[in-house]
């Protein structure tokens, strides 16, 4: 790739990953196209509950799709685990959700053809999403041939690299060889001074990203002796939230 601009055909669609229902409404709020719901962003997102499910369906004005990660970590999944992850899709599917976000690899990095196959079955009219999972694959090219012969409606990817500024040369040539077969739905810490150059150079249509800030816990209490997890005590006293504000100028510069 030489770098040359790709001609703009038509505005991105821009979708924000949240963490729980006060990030759906930020997002929304802040003029989202799409949002992908998620528990746990610090391990990279997980399945949030149903309860969590049904409160964003009641609050949606924009269409979500819910991601199905049992856990962090990487994406082998033990049979008990892949079991877990049908299910959620088959009840996400019985609510009425918009889509899913999955993905399962083999030990040697492709794609699990018939585990994704099997997902895109349960998961019957909604759309499908493989997540970074993707990013992990050894041969990109191979990985994006695999998810459409599953019937996997669009990937998630930053161009197997930290942000897409780096991977940016990968998605120009994905968004090359997808075609109409499949949508490329280009993430890796966008921001306001780098999502316009990155989809003036891919040609990505559907852009992803995430614009978190931490905040103060509201507390007044507070035991400096126990932590819930980790070694970071802080973190009991410190939220990770969606920044509307962010939202708002991030999409504005993909749209510019």
């Amino acid at each position: 790739m030489d770098g040359s601009p790709v001609a703009d055909t038509q505005r991105p669609l821009i979708e924000i990953c949240v963490e729980g229902i006060d990030g759906l409404l930020a997002a929304q709020a802040a003029g989202a196209d799409r949002v992908e719901l998620c528990a746990s962003l610090i391990e990279g997102g997980i399945t949030p509950s149903m309860g969590t499910v049904r409160a964003a369906l009641e609050s949606a004005t924009i269409p979500f799709h819910v991601i199905v990660r049992p856990r962090g970590g990487d994406f082998l999944y033990s049979k008990a685990e892949y079991r877990s992850m049908l299910a959620d899709v088959e009840a996400l599917r019985e609510l009425g959700v918009a889509g899913v976000v999955v993905g399962c690899l083999t030990a040697d990095g492709a794609i699990d053809e018939a585990r994704m196959s099997a997902l895109v079955e349960a998961a019957g009219p909604l759309n499908v999403t493989c997540h970074r999972a993707f990013d992990m694959t050894r041969d990109p090219a191979e990985a994006l041939e695999a998810l459409i012969r599953c019937k996997v409606g669009r990937v998630l990817t930053s161009g197997q690299r930290d942000t897409a500024v780096e991977g940016v040369e990968l998605l120009a040539e994905l968004v090359r060889r997808a075609g109409s077969r499949i949508i490329i739905l280009g993430c890796g810490a966008l921001a306001p001074d780098t999502i316009g150059e990155v989809r003036r150079r891919t040609g990505l249509t559907e852009m992803h990203f995430a614009a978190l800030a931490d905040v103060p816990s509201a507390m007044r209490y507070r035991n400096p002796n126990v932590g819930m997890g980790g070694t970071d005590l802080d973190r009991e006293y410190r939220n990770t939230v969606t920044d509307q504000a962010k939202v708002a100028a991030t999409i504005a510069a993909a749209k510019a």
